[in-house]
């Protein structure tokens, strides 16, 4: 499975104003249009647009295992084309960026290290000095 890295990246302000419309719209739009069960609890967590307008990167994060992770993917993906002629009618550019969908693995080591600092200042209070 390939899980992507979100690579520090210095973008223009349209192409940031672009992501941020892409994010918001796709978010309506599988909530409220995409009726594929494996996209259900699907959260975008970001937008990454190429300089040319051409791909647009799609960062998501699912409740589950890795298995839903990867059935979520599909459903995305399946319904790519669906959201992308969606998104034509409310964006204002020449050409609608292809979807690429993404997982994001950030919020789930977030959590992770959380739990393991969590873990560290028990086992220390736990301890005299």
């Amino acid at each position: 499975m390939h899980v992507a890295q979100r690579p520090q990246r210095s973008v223009s302000p349209r192409a940031a104003r672009l992501a941020e419309q892409i994010q918001r719209d796709l978010s309506e739009l599988i909530r409220l249009e995409v009726k594929d069960p494996r996209v259900g609890l699907v959260t975008l967590t970001g937008v990454e647009v190429t300089a040319d307008y051409a791909h647009a990167k799609v960062f998501f994060t699912v409740l589950g295992d890795l298995a839903r992770v990867d059935e979520a993917r599909t459903g995305l993906q399946r319904a790519s084309g669906f959201l992308r002629s969606a998104l034509a009618h409310g964006l204002r550019t020449r050409t609608v960026p292809e979807l690429h969908f993404h997982y994001d693995e950030s919020v789930e080591r977030g959590s992770r290290l959380s739990q393991l600092i969590d873990e560290a200042v028990r086992s220390d209070s736990g301890q005299p000095d």
